[in-house]
């Protein structure tokens, strides 16, 4: 179900508890779409910084290449928290520099250097590169697979598109005003503005905020983008799992699947299968809660998820064990 499902989108976004397995499920299902012929593109937004490990190669803050194949292939890149902060700031500075006079510029540049730990800088500076990948994604690549940080974290970062594009609205508006306002100046030959800096300035501007509503957009599209849920079959994974899908039905993002992972074997020993009739309890209440959508289990794998003979192991059981209901 999981890879047909891929196979069918340009975009997943991969998200669920922290522990669950979100990274390796992505990882997996990044690697059989790559092994299938596609260009994927594999995006890790937790700060966890875990593809990596997972690999068991390095993997940077640019697309790097993980998988290279005579057709298609996989890059991955890790979103630098702290970089894409600096990054992200600097941005902002040159464009607040541009639209302040020069009495402002200290102020300003102290405001920023506070801007560094305020609520909110985090999750901004993530999103807008976040956006970057996308955008670079649905360009170069056949499918980009984002792995994404805890599901509070995520929430949050998927409420900010239309935010920050409605943030980007009322910026160019009040350029126009500014525009305006400028040309009557002129015209009472108050002087000319500095042309240059007003263009670069609006390009800025247009370029985050097509960059905002892209990512609003994509997201929002059932024939482009699939939210896959991954949990386990355990009382609290199951209960803010639920809790997750109905955040994302309130922002009307589309669910693709739930991943019920590493379910325990019934035959390999009393403990196991005592632990396989408790996740089916749990497993229940998930189904019941779902209400008719799609679930898919995939078995426990007896041996490390690492590198790429692992994810191929973890792919194996990913192909035979769709199960649930839809």
């Amino acid at each position: 179900m999981l890879l047909r499902l891929a196979a069918r989108r340009r975009v997943l976004l991969v998200g669920g508890k922290g522990g669950v397995g979100k990274t390796s499920i992505a990882s997996a299902v990044a690697l059989h779409r790559a092994r299938c012929g596609a260009r994927v593109l594999l995006v890790s937004s937790d700060p966890a910084h875990n593809l990596a490990h997972l690999w068991d190669q390095p993997v940077g803050a640019e697309p790097t290449p993980v998988v290279d194949l005579d057709q298609g292939g996989l890059h991955a890149v890790e979103i630098d928290p702290e970089e894409t902060v600096e990054r992200h700031l600097a941005a902002v500075e040159a464009t607040m520099l541009a639209m302040l006079p020069e009495r402002m510029h200290g102020p300003a540049r102290e405001h920023l250097r506070h801007a560094r730990t305020a609520p909110g800088t985090h999750e901004s500076a993530v999103l807008e590169r976040l956006a970057e990948l996308v955008e670079l994604g649905l360009a170069e690549y056949d499918l980009v697979v984002v792995d994404t940080a805890p599901t509070g974290h995520t929430l949050r970062l998927l409420a900010l598109p239309e935010q920050l594009t409605s943030w980007a609205d009322g910026l160019l508006a009040n350029r126009d005003r500014a525009d305006r306002f400028g040309a009557a100046v002129r015209g009472l030959g108050g002087g000319d503005a500095d042309v240059d800096r007003d263009a670069e300035l609006r390009r800025v501007l247009h370029r985050r905020r097509r960059r905002f509503a892209l990512l609003r957009d994509t997201v929002a599209d059932a024939d482009l983008t699939a939210f896959v849920a991954v949990t386990v079959a355990e009382r609290l994974p199951v209960a803010e799992t639920l809790e997750l899908v109905a955040a994302l039905d309130r922002l009307s993002i589309p669910l693709g699947a739930v991943v019920v992972n590493r379910r325990s074997p019934a035959d390999a020993g009393e403990v196991l299968a005592r632990r396989r009739d408790r996740e089916r309890d749990q497993l229940a209440v998930l189904v019941d809660g779902l209400s008719g959508r799609d679930v898919q289990e995939v078995p426990l794998v007896g041996r490390d998820v690492v590198g790429v003979d692992g994810l191929a192991a973890l792919v194996e059981a990913l192909e035979p064990t769709a199960a649930g209901r839809g």
